[in-house]
């Protein structure tokens, strides 16, 4: 049964319905003169079009004991075959034959997301082994046999096939599938890659970090896939209106006949009740928004995650990672008596043995501006306070107030004390740099901000966000300081996980509807417990991106404004289609009831409005949005 079900389903056959309803309308017109088929061409259309209508009805009734709205078509369409209307019993089947047709059509555009990313998955990496004799051997090998620790290869222009670091050479990378980027990115020794993106002008060999099946698209097309599986509730709503509409269509049909004594008037109430459009309304919409956020590197996992976004009145946000680069870097150079490049060659050259991470931030800011480190000798590292070393013999301090004045017996003046004051209220990290005899400078270190996040803000108030919190675990000074920056309204600063939790059920008790955006595993609790919980990708652990409702396959912050539009848009299709689906039939219904609908007609009537709701939603997969 199920293999004659999917063989009418099909196009062809499809075309063929189409083609005998045409040539039955045409006898009905007339159009033939005296001459009329031995048997209704409709009958070819309501086999065709009609089985696996009534097929479908009758397996939830067994099998699920689930009353659809397909039963509800079912039984207008043998009402309509009862009283004789062939050609009107054809017309609803094939009609909503053609508005199935329409919604596998608008599912498989928004499939296309999917199917570009199971196209980049890789199938061959070519695996270098080092021989003892110094030299390496290259294998191709399958993806899926790539291991950990595993050394690949990677030359111009082929698909990278496993997550990895570069270990060496340099290269351009288009990973636009996995973050939305237009422009290629640079990467060069230490930078992390992703499978499936596609390797530029350079060859480069890459150490796997992930294995094939953890790897960043797979994650991605899993995602993905959860997402096209999931239904919103509006959706539920309407499937559980449908064991109600189909009793009720039958009482009004019923009191019609009673009413009227005319069939005919009672048959076209059953037709034109059935709530395909209200019925399409939602996933229709739904899907086609999900296609279009996968599009731009946005996995939405679900369609209730899509809706509950434009709901969302109340935005929280994770500070390192989130809103800023997630990386120290040094933003002020302030130098007494000494030149700023030498003040940072000093305490660069200082820190090179370093394992501090302000000490290393020291350093790779030099080397960012290629300057050639002196040789540290005797060098001392005080716990808690800094560290110390000759620079070409000269002894050089680099660390708090502690290690200047009773390491170096350097007396550390007002003047300074208020530059480093002013350093800290603006949550920045500071280091005194001194040599023996007095105070050379002081370099003041920070998580730049990412230069798009007061445009988020901003962009978010204007979407209907009516409030942004700052949730981070930094001290209140920084966190107050980077609020301030970019414009966001109320800080929770110095919070642990759970603390984060806690803020944030707080506010979903006041009623708010809260959307968390973070990136860390110590982000995860706070995005499961939120209303909707936005991960970001690439800085973003697995355990974060997991937690979260949707993932931003990239650090591009930007995109949470552009998630919150399309939410809103496609809130609005809803609701539209809804609207529409709604008074369509109500209008149907009234004529109908009054006489001026036939069976015929009001199937016409009915099924435009179902056509007109998938259309309506096929546009958002289009929609653009700047």
């Amino acid at each position: 049964m199920k293999k004659i079900n999917d063989f009418l389903n099909s196009v062809p056959m499809l075309i063929i319905s189409g083609i005998f309803l045409a040539v039955s309308l045409i006898e009905h017109l007339g159009l033939l003169g005296d001459f009329h088929f031995f048997i209704d061409p409709a009958w070819v259309s309501i086999i065709i079009s009609g089985f696996p209508l009534a097929y479908l009805a009758i397996e939830r009734v067994v099998k699920q004991f689930f009353i659809s709205s397909a039963l509800l078509i079912t039984i207008a369409m043998i009402a309509c075959i009862f009283i004789g209307e062939i050609f009107a019993a054809g017309e609803v089947a094939f009609i909503m034959a053609i508005g199935a047709w329409l919604e596998d059509r608008t599912v498989e555009r928004t499939k296309k997301g999917i199917e570009a990313l199971l196209k980049l998955v890789p199938s061959k990496g070519r695996r270098i082994i080092a021989l003892p004799d110094g030299t390496v051997k290259e294998e191709m090998v399958d993806a899926k046999d790539l291991k950990v620790g595993d050394n690949i290869r990677v030359l111009p222009g082929e698909t990278i096939a496993a997550d990895g670091k570069v270990t060496y050479g340099q290269t351009t990378v288009d990973q636009s599938i996995m973050t939305g980027e237009s422009l290629p990115v640079d990467k060069a020794t230490g930078d992390s890659v992703f499978t499936g993106t596609i390797n530029g002008f350079g060859s480069v060999d890459i150490e796997i970090t992930k294995a094939f099946e953890d790897s960043s698209l797979q994650k991605m097309i899993q995602l993905v896939k959860e997402a096209e599986n999931n239904k919103a509730p509006m959706q539920r709503i309407v499937d559980k209106w449908a064991a109600w509409l189909v009793p009720i269509a039958c009482v009004i049909a019923f009191i019609t006949y009673i009413v009227t004594k005319d069939i005919v008037r009672a048959v076209t109430v059953l037709v034109v009740f059935c709530p395909c459009a209200l019925a399409l309304a939602t996933p229709t919409s739904i899907v086609a928004a999900i296609g279009q956020a996968t599009k731009f590197g946005v996995l939405i996992k679900s369609g209730e995650a899509l809706e509950r976004m434009g709901n969302i009145n109340t935005i929280a946000f994770d500070k390192t990672g989130t809103l800023t680069q997630g990386n120290l870097i040094v933003s002020d150079i302030i130098a007494f008596n000494i030149d700023e490049n030498e003040l940072l060659l000093l305490a660069a050259s200082t820190e090179t043995r370093s394992e501090h991470p302000l000490g290393k931030a020291v350093v790779s800011s030099a080397r960012r501006k290629e300057f050639a480190l002196k040789e540290a000798d005797n060098f001392v590292m005080a716990i808690g306070k800094g560290v110390s070393a000759s620079i070409e013999g000269r002894r050089i301090f680099c660390g708090n107030e502690k290690l200047v004045q009773e390491e170096s017996n350097v007396t550390i003046s007002q003047s300074v004390k208020n530059t480093l004051t002013a350093l800290r209220e603006q949550g920045k990290a500071v280091i005194i740099v001194a040599d023996e005899n007095t105070v050379l400078g002081v370099l003041a270190l920070s998580d730049a901000l990412k230069k798009e996040s007061a445009q988020v803000i901003a962009k978010l108030a204007e979407n209907g966000i009516t409030e942004t919190i700052l949730l981070t675990g930094d001290d209140e000074k920084t966190a107050q300081h980077v609020a301030k920056q970019i414009g966001i309204g109320k800080v929770h600063a110095s919070l642990l996980p759970e603390g984060k939790v806690e803020a944030v059920t707080a506010l979903q008790n006041d009623g708010q509807l809260i959307c968390m955006v973070g990136d860390g595993v110590n982000d995860a609790p706070a995005l499961k417990t939120a209303t909707v919980g936005i991960a970001m990708g690439t800085m973003g652990s697995d355990v974060a991106i997991e937690a979260a409702d949707i993932a931003l396959m990239g650090d591009d912050v930007t995109k949470i404004s552009y998630i919150k539009r399309l939410s809103n848009a496609t809130i609005n299709t809803i609701k539209f289609n809804i609207a529409a689906a709604m008074a369509i039939n109500f209008g149907a219904i009234v004529l109908s009831v009054l006489g001026m609908l036939t069976p015929v007609t009001g199937a016409l009537v009915h099924n435009a409005g179902s056509v007109l709701v998938v259309l309506n939603a096929a546009l958002l997969y289009d929609r653009k949005y700047q």
